[in-house]
């Protein structure tokens, strides 16, 4: 794997562009959340699918699926991130987040079960914090049940597990998320189950739109607070989210504060996460910059 690409700043985010062996195209981003400095957090996203056969309203990965990335392609991307920074495999970082969320529904290649196995074993740091970001497909439930056991095995209260929903409204879900997934009665019992007490809760994750339908009174139906958390972000300018007119209101904070004190009502903490807007511009947020390089 070769990087042909890069784009940012190292003090803040970093998107890679790296062309495989088998002349695939893929990429991923190293970013850094200020007023933190890399010695406290840093952050990894890596692909685990050449571009994504789900097709979401607003996800620019989607539409251009090639297959899945190998076991090596994967562990390449976070390798080339720690090496450039540290030189070794020892991460002097006090929490270094390893999130497989770039391009590609990580439930549906099973390499990234074998990423999750090997990680302990290559990297020594103080405190490594692995993220699945996932919408649920369904037929996924044999990757699912193995990553209960991983974590479980490595991972007992430090695997960060994310559902991104998006939408309470079931019709107006399946237009932004357009395949067969899990309701929310699957994702809570799952949910259920990966919990341990004392360690890290579950996040719900919407993504706000101009149009979205959010309402937490249905969340606290089937969702606890004891076990579940709330994440509120504004939908990221992608190519996708502009063209179908998705876009978040330039007053965001006025119009979720309300959603985010509701929530809070419920008994469920809320983060409402801004990134920073420079991101935007370099793509680290959310957006594909490989576009740009074919």
């Amino acid at each position: 794997m070769k990087v042909i690409r890069s784009y940012g700043r190292d003090d803040l985010a970093m998107v890679y562009v790296a062309k495989t062996d088998d002349d695939k195209l893929l990429e991923f981003v190293e970013s850094i959340q200020p007023p933190r400095t890399i010695e406290e957090k840093w952050v990894l996203i890596v692909s685990t699918l050449y571009g994504c056969p789900v097709n979401c309203l607003f996800c620019d990965a989607g539409g251009n699926y090639e297959g899945k990335i190998s076991v090596d392609d994967i562990l390449k991307q976070i390798d080339f991130m720690v090496k450039k920074r540290f030189n070794s495999d020892n991460i002097p970082v006090k929490k270094i987040k390893i999130q497989f969320a770039r391009m590609g529904e990580p439930s549906l290649n099973n390499n990234v079960l074998e990423v999750l196995n090997r990680l302990p074993e290559i990297y020594n740091t103080p405190n490594l914090i692995p993220c699945i970001s996932t919408i649920a497909p369904c037929g996924t439930d044999d990757f699912f049940n193995k990553l209960l056991t991983i974590k479980r095995d490595l991972y007992m209260k430090n695997f960060q597990l994310q559902f991104s929903i998006h939408s309470t409204d079931a019709k107006q879900r399946d237009k932004l998320i357009p395949i067969k997934k899990w309701d929310f009665h699957k994702i809570s019992n799952y949910g259920e189950k990966f919990y341990d007490v004392g360690g890290r809760k579950i996040t719900l994750n919407f993504a706000i739109n101009n149009y979205s339908i959010v309402q937490p009174k249905i969340i606290a139906m089937y969702f606890s607070p004891e076990k579940f958390l709330i994440k509120i972000t504004p939908i990221n300018p992608t190519f996708k989210a502009e063209k179908n007119n998705l876009t978040s209101k330039n007053d965001f904070y006025e119009n979720v504060g309300s959603l985010v004190t509701d929530f809070k009502k419920f008994g469920f903490d809320t983060i409402l996460s801004i990134g920073e807007l420079e991101e935007n511009q370099i793509g680290s947020n959310c957006g594909m910059y490989i576009n740009r390089c074919k």
